[in-house]
């Protein structure tokens, strides 16, 4: 039976990959496109099915993302959400107009004709709506199959072909009836079977490394993070000893780290583990630099040099292996048209544009509950999977303002307080996240019964499922007391503790 492949056209929307991850989730295979992506490209691809996805974009100004009108000519089942309704729209006769008013937020949709794809969904239901455009004419062989009290055309379909429209979006939470509509879009709709799961994944990404890799060599970064660990694994599952795994200890790591890289995926793993002490050169690159994102690029470049500088010794290395996941793709706006840049990550848009080594990237579109459930379909423990995060540039990115060794100290002891109360009190396994932050400012405190002017350390513990939103986590006071008072007390040059309660958005949940 040929691979079932749902591709899904970017044309900008930073909710792309969650269709691409609740397609995923529901058992079919999905991978991400250009919007522009030429008919042609994706007739060689041999897709299942197609989902046009929603963009910032305005369908009718000249210098907005089009599909390839031969994309209509394929006669694949097609889902067009949103801006992928008003596109199609544009392109088959219809007229699309900005909105005499704007819809955000939910919206009650009312069905105005049967549609397979509205199976087992009340004829009324809430959605969650995102537009300031909207279809005001239908185009020749479509039919009107929804409205809202804003929209007169909220979902359409065409008399003969099995291409359909929403102006909702299905795949937010905030649309309870989306994955019933995804569902049958897929199974009913395109009549796909379903079955693609994490292992399948993990099969076909092993085939696609060794395809790449041919009789080379890798070298991959290794942090001792999920995804770093994840990566490393899985390519050494791919072409084994011919795999060079390099720990760079830039001084920006966290206590232990280097430590128990070594022993958890040196020792225990048997990965072949090079431990590189590369502290004085990244610390004087960072010397005075108080701009977050030229922290990152620094960081980004002095990688690359010394992975550079490994490979050479390792010899022959062809190829670099990274942890880089989605959110770090679409932050640095490289998703798709019109996506807006957050950050700068070192491992996306950090990167030199002229690097020596090819770069293997096996987790570029999964989220991080889905590397997680990648590694535990390694075989990898819990206590690697389940792993906090932590960002590539490290402790560079949580001590705010010029980077210094004594800094960095303080910071390092500080984390190291905050996680061990978490895990003593049993809340790190009910966080997603969570890390101190040291602040570039100085505030009065008693200390001995004498005046003190020293550090702020702020905390920070959130929750998410995949880091593209976040909330502030709700921890005890009694734990916020215990490690408030043990920072202030045991880290010298400390005298305060604060904790953020900001979610994303606004906020990011780093906080450079």
């Amino acid at each position: 039976m040929p691979r079932e492949l749902v591709l899904i056209l970017d044309f900008g929307s930073q909710y792309t990959q969650l269709i691409a991850r609740r397609v995923r989730e529901l058992g079919v295979y999905s991978e991400i496109v250009p919007g522009n992506t030429p008919a042609e490209k994706i007739r060689e691809k041999h897709p299942s099915a197609l989902i046009l996805g929603g963009s910032p974009a305005s369908g009718y100004r000249a210098a907005a993302p089009m599909p390839d009108a031969g994309v209509y000519a394929l006669k694949k089942p097609l889902l067009g959400i949103c801006y992928g309704f008003q596109a199609t729209m544009q392109l088959q006769g219809g007229k699309v107009e900005k909105a005499a008013r704007a819809e955000y937020g939910t919206s009650t949709f009312i069905r105005d004709g049967k549609s397979p794809l509205f199976t087992g969904v009340p004829k009324r239901f809430r959605a969650w709506m995102s537009h300031g455009d909207e279809v005001s004419a239908l185009g020749p062989g479509w039919k009107k199959v929804a409205h809202t009290s804003n929209s007169a055309f909220a979902a359409a379909m065409h008399e003969k072909l099995p291409y359909h429209l929403i102006q909702f979006h299905p795949e937010v939470v905030h649309s309870p009836y989306g994955k019933q509509v995804l569902s049958n879009f897929l199974f009913k709709i395109a009549k796909l079977k379903g079955g693609w799961s994490m292992k399948g994944f993990l099969k076909s990404a092993v085939a696609e490394i060794r395809a790449q890799v041919g009789e080379g060599h890798i070298l991959c970064g290794l942090s001792g993070g999920v995804d770093s660990s994840v990566v490393a694994t899985l390519c050494h599952r791919a072409i084994g000893e011919r795999l060079v795994c390099v720990l760079v200890d830039h001084g920006l790591l966290r206590a232990g780290e280097a430590e128990e890289v070594r022993r958890e995926l040196g020792e225990k793993r048997g990965l072949h583990l090079r431990v590189v002490n590369a502290r004085e050169r990244f610390l004087t690159k960072l010397a005075g630099v108080t701009d977050p994102e030229q922290k990152r690029k620094i960081i980004g470049a002095e990688f690359i040099a010394v992975f550079e500088e490994e490979a050479k010794r390792a010899g022959p290395v062809e190829f670099l292996a990274q942890g880089t996941l989605y959110p770090d793709v679409i932050e640095s706006a490289s998703a798709g048209w019109g996506a807006q840049v957050i950050k700068t990550h070192h491992n996306v848009g950090g990167l030199p544009e002229r690097m020596n080594l090819k770069l293997i990237e096996p987790l570029r579109w999964l989220f991080k509950d889905e590397v997680r459930e990648l590694g535990r379909s390694l075989g990898l423990p819990d206590h690697l999977v389940d792993r906090h995060p932590f960002p590539g540039p490290g402790l560079a990115v949580r001590t705010l303002g010029a980077v210094n060794a004594g800094d960095l100290e303080v910071l390092r002891k500080a984390d190291a307080i905050f996680i061990e109360e978490l895990r003593r009190a049993k809340w790190y396994g009910r966080t997603w996240q969570a890390f101190a932050v040291l602040l570039p400012i100085h505030t009065v405190g008693v200390k001995g019964d004498e005046r003190s002017y020293e550090k702020v350390i702020a905390l920070r513990a959130v929750n998410s499922s995949d880091g593209m939103t976040a909330d502030w986590t709700r921890l005890p006071s009694s734990l916020m007391a215990r490690a408030a008072s043990r920072i202030a007390n045991e880290v010298r040059g400390v005298n305060r503790v604060v904790y953020d309660c900001t979610s994303k958005p606004p906020a990011t949940i780093e906080w450079e």
